[in-house]
C-alpha cells in the first residue's frame, strides 16, 4: 500500500482577530492531528502600500504561543488586495510556500476535530468547501441567469463549461454549478495554484465578461474565481471523500457564536478541551469574544437558544436571534 503524502498546511495570521483565530486552529491541529509532519504556516501580511496600518500579528503571547507549537510564520507581500480586500491574502500566500510541495489550505475561523493525517487527499485533483449557501451570482429580475453568468466566466478563461455541470441538478438553480466556499482548498503545488488564481482573480475583478454588471464581487471574487481554478486543474465537487473535511476532521466555524449556535457536541466538546490547557487559555482570553464565549459561559446561552435537530434553514435568521439576544460576538 502506498504511503500517504507529506503535505504542508497554512493559515493567514494578523493583527486583529485572526491571530487568535490562529493561535487557535494551530493548538487544534497539534492537539488532534499528533502524527502530522508537515510544516504548519502562518501567513503572515506585511506592512506596505496595500495597508492602512501594520497588518503584522502584533500580540507577543499569541507569537510566543505559536513557535512553542512549532508553527512557523511566513512573511508576504500584498501587491495586489491588502486592506481593499483581505480575502485576497489567501491567493497572494500562495507562493509563499514551498514550491511543489502539497498544501492545505483552511480558513483562520477552522477548527481541527480529527486527524488530518487520515483525510484521502488525492492532491493531483484539487477541490475546496462545499459547506456554502448559494450567494453568488444574485440574480436580478430581467438580468442573466446562473447559465449566463457562469458560462460568461469559463468562456473568458477557455474552460469547458458543461463538464462543470452537476446533472443531477435542475437548470438555474445554484447547485448545478461549480461553487465552493473558500474554507479550505488544496493542490500539489501552491505556486501554480496561487498563480492561475491570482490571474483569475485579478482578470474578473479588473476585466469582468458583460454578465457581470449587475453582480457585487466584494466579498465574492475569491469564491467566484476558485472553482475556475479548480475546473482548470482537474478537479472539482467529487475529488474529496465527503465526511472528513466540514465533518468528523475539521469545522469551519466562521465565529464562535454560529459555532455554539449550530455544530454538532463533539465540536464543542472539541473546542473546549483544546483550549482548557493554561498555556492556550492564557492568550485566548486576551481576546474578549473567546474570553466570553469559551470561558464565560455565553457560548453555552448562545447554543441554548436553539434546537440543533431543528435549526432555521439560513444561517442569516441564527446571525438575527444571536444579535438580539446580544450575542453575536468576533
Amino acid at each position: 500500500m502506498p504511503s500517504k503524502p507529506v503535505f504542508n498546511v497554512f493559515v493567514v495570521g494578523q493583527a486583529g482577530r485572526l491571530q487568535y483565530e490562529a493561535a487557535l486552529f494551530v493548538a487544534s491541529l497539534r492537539h488532534f492531528s499528533p502524527k502530522f509532519k508537515g510544516k504548519l504556516f502562518i501567513a503572515e501580511p506585511q506592512p506596505g502600500d496595500r495597508w492602512d496600518r501594520d497588518p503584522r500579528i502584533n500580540d507577543g503571547a499569541v507569537r510566543e504561543l505559536l513557535g512553542q507549537l512549532n508553527a512557523e510564520i511566513l512573511p508576504f507581500e500584498a501587491k495586489h488586495f491588502g486592506q481593499s480586500y483581505p480575502y485576497g491574502n489567501k491567493i497572494e500566500a500562495l507562493t509563499a510556500l514551498p514550491k511543489g510541495e502539497p498544501f492545505v489550505f483552511f480558513d483562520s475561523d477552522t477548527l481541527i476535530t480529527g486527524d488530518l493525517t487520515k483525510v484521502p487527499f488525492d492532491f493531483s485533483k484539487p477541490s475546496a468547501s462545499l459547506r456554502r449557501e448559494g450567494t453568488w451570482p444574485e440574480i436580478q429580475l430581467y438580468g442573466p441567469g446562473y447559465t449566463e453568468t457562469w458560462k460568461s466566466l469559463y468562456d473568458k478563461f477557455g474552460l469547458d463549461f458543461e463538464s462543470s455541470l452537476d446533472a443531477d441538478q435542475p437548470d438555474e438553480y445554484w447547485r448545478r454549478y461549480l461553487y465552493f466556499n473558500a474554507g479550505f482548498f488544496y493542490y500539489r503545488c501552491p505556486h501554480e495554484f496561487g498563480q492561475r488564481f491570482l490571474d483569475y482573480a485579478l482578470a474578473i475583478r479588473d476585466d469582468p465578461p458583460e454578465a457581470l454588471v449587475c453582480q457585487s464581487l466584494d466579498p465574492w471574487l475569491d469564491q467566484v474565481a476558485l472553482p475556475l481554478v479548480i475546473h482548470s486543474f482537474g478537479g472539482g465537487r467529487e475529488a474529496l471523500k465527503p465526511g472528513f473535511l466540514d465533518g468528523k476532521t475539521s469545522c469551519h466555524y466562521r465565529v464562535l457564536p454560529l459555532l455554539y449556535a449550530r455544530e454538532p457536541q463533539f465540536v464543542i466538546d472539541a473546542l473546549e478541551e483544546v483550549a482548557a490547557p493554561n498555556k492556550i487559555k492564557k492568550v485566548l482570553k486576551t481576546y474578549e469574544p473567546m474570553k466570553r464565549m469559551i470561558f464565560q459561559s455565553k457560548g453555552q446561552k448562545a447554543r441554548a437558544l436553539f434546537d440543533q435537530d431543528n435549526l432555521p434553514r439560513r444561517e442569516q435568521a441564527i446571525r438575527n436571534t444571536l444579535k438580539r439576544e446580544k450575542l453575536w460576538l468576533r
